[in-house]
């Protein structure tokens, strides 16, 4: 569960495989991190339908789930997947909620009494501030593409490291949110998230958080 958590994390909020790294100065990534940031400040909430796409080297047959996404300034997201089986989580400043068709049951918990889902959320949560300071110190980050920005991630922790290789992050033309990601496994596995029907600022329900 840790591992399965901490990859959602990576991965959630956005790519373009096999993309050659552009040769971007440190001023240049500056200034393209100082930008993406600018354009994240404009966000107050975001909405999305997002298609996951499980790729396993041991299968030919891809694993696809699909899922809704909603975010809400400063501190309130939800995360959901809607088929094959309907699971998922809500933050809301330090209380969550989590749940799972297959075992009928929905819990809550506190966010700083659980390490794991702490982690969770602040990883979500800098991705969608676009806070690259706090990126900067998880990850090294090469730029692959500035318009549209188009990143690669590499962990720095030795424990992430040990099962993430590598993210691949594409932004929209805007750069007001994630297009896509992809998470590449140690083991050659990798998972694509795609965001599809995206709307920025537009009334969210109290009701989904």
């Amino acid at each position: 569960m840790r591992r399965v958590l901490l990859l959602i994390a990576c991965a959630m909020l956005a790519a373009a495989p096999g993309a050659a790294r552009a040769e971007t100065t440190p001023a240049g990534s500056a200034a393209l991190f100082s930008s993406l940031e600018r354009s994240a400040g404009g966000v107050n909430t975001l909405s999305s339908d997002f298609v996951q796409e499980k790729h396993l080297g041991m299968f030919k047959t891809v694993m696809s789930s699909k899922g809704r996404f909603y975010f809400g300034k400063p501190d309130r997201l939800r995360w959901e997947l809607t088929a094959p089986v309907a699971s998922g989580f809500v933050l809301k400043g330090e209380k969550g909620r989590r749940w799972h068709e297959r075992t009928g049951r929905s819990e809550s918990f506190q966010i700083s009494q659980e390490p794991v889902m702490k982690l969770v959320s602040d990883q979500l949560f800098a991705w969608a501030r676009a806070d690259f300071s706090w990126l900067k110190s998880e990850y090294r980050i090469t730029v692959l593409n500035e318009s549209p920005a188009a990143l690669r991630l590499e962990p720095r922790s030795a424990a992430t490291a040990g099962f993430l290789s590598h993210l691949l992050i594409n932004f929209s033309a805007d750069g007001r949110y994630v297009k896509s990601v992809e998470v590449h496994e140690k083991d050659g596995d990798f998972t694509r998230i795609r965001f599809v029907n995206t709307a920025v600022n537009k009334p969210l329900q109290a009701d989904l958080f």
